[in-house]
């Protein structure tokens, strides 16, 4: 894997024509959507980068394609404690070229579209929706790494234990009965 930073645009059309590749990273705190989603680059040799390997060339139909797998190390919020957990974030991920909505809905299901305009791509954007995408929705430590797992143990019934009988409560209709019952 390349050292270098990639660059922020490119012509996939071109590179696509030239079945060419691009490998380096992108610095996390230039991606503000992504940033913004997170506590923070993980504290390692990679820290503050997405480490980025994209591949430009045409399927059987000639459509273009850039195929790709990015890697990140973050930190997130544990939603369970609120405190820092580390993440490694991952994608491979394939997408279908194209210039207009239209040339969208003719990509097959297995391509999702990365709209470009004027043969110019901001991969950079394209590398933080994937970023994005694969983020999970309710990070949470190991139950047995977590710092809330007493606490969480406390609210859970024992399986062991019978349960619990349900209080007979008068039932507020009952004196609805006595209004039914003939009067004689």
């Amino acid at each position: 894997m390349s050292n270098a930073k990639l660059p922020k645009s490119v012509d996939p059309f071109r590179l696509a024509e030239q079945n060419a590749g691009l490998e380096g990273y992108i610095p996390l705190s230039a991606l503000g959507r992504f940033f913004d989603c997170i506590l923070g680059p993980a504290a390692s040799d990679a820290a503050d980068q997405c480490v980025v390997s994209l591949s430009f060339g045409m399927d059987d139909e000639r459509r273009r394609i850039v195929s790709g797998r990015l890697r990140a190390e973050v930190v997130l919020e544990c939603q369970r404690c609120l405190k820092p957990m580390a993440a490694i974030l991952t994608s491979n991920f394939r997408l279908g070229l194209v210039t207009s909505d239209e040339q969208a809905l003719q990509l097959p299901n297995e391509l999702e579209p990365f709209q470009t305009e004027n043969f110019d791509a901001d991969i950079w954007t394209m590398v933080e929706d994937e970023l994005l995408l694969v983020l999970p929705s309710f990070p949470l430590h190991e139950r047995s790494d977590c710092q809330a797992t007493d606490v969480l143990e406390s609210f859970e019934r024992d399986p062991e234990a019978p349960e619990p009988e349900a209080e007979k409560r008068e039932n507020p209709f009952d004196v609805l009965a006595d209004l039914k019952k003939p009067r004689h």
